[in-house]
């Protein structure tokens, strides 16, 4: 199974790169960043429709659509190597993960996805949720796997 991020905006160097470089490097999951940016000076909601189209763009047929939303459902590192092995066993070629901006995602995605997934009820930078997908796409692996990193409580 395929897993691809999509997200708004280029990654600059710094902290929150390197954090998503240093667990997106022990995924064994074929994994892919694909940057999305729309460079049109548009009115806050114009641009978040545009980027929610964006992101949309790069979901191939056949994927599952995971958008990253504050209000979406918070769900444990258990379960979510759970919903990854499901859609794995049943499959599933490729699950997106997107990514909105610093404004978040249009409803076109959240619509649009099979999960709506949140890393708890805070408000996260949207540069460093990168990082925080990519350590707990890793986390569910080593569930996957038995590996000794994660440790129930």
């Amino acid at each position: 199974m395929r897993l691809t991020i999509a997200a708004v905006g280029r990654a600059k160097a710094g902290p929150e790169r390197t954090l998503y470089e240093h667990y997106a490097a022990r995924i064994t999951f074929p994994l892919s960043l694909r940057e999305v940016e729309e460079k049109k000076p548009l009115k806050r909601r114009q641009l978040m429709r545009r980027e929610g189209e964006l992101l949309l763009s790069v979901v191939p047929g056949g994927a599952r659509l995971v958008a990253l939303d504050e209000r979406g459902q918070a769900v444990t590192s258990t379960e979510l190597a759970g919903r990854l092995r499901d859609w794995r066993d049943d499959g599933v070629r490729e699950v997106v993960f997107a990514i909105g901006s610093a404004d978040g995602l249009d409803d076109i995605v959240r619509r649009k996805a099979d999960l709506t997934l949140a890393f708890g009820h805070a408000t996260w930078p949207h540069m460093l949720v990168r990082g925080l997908l990519a350590e707990q796409l890793y986390r569910a692996q080593c569930i996957l796997s038995d590996h000794p990193y994660h440790r129930d409580g």
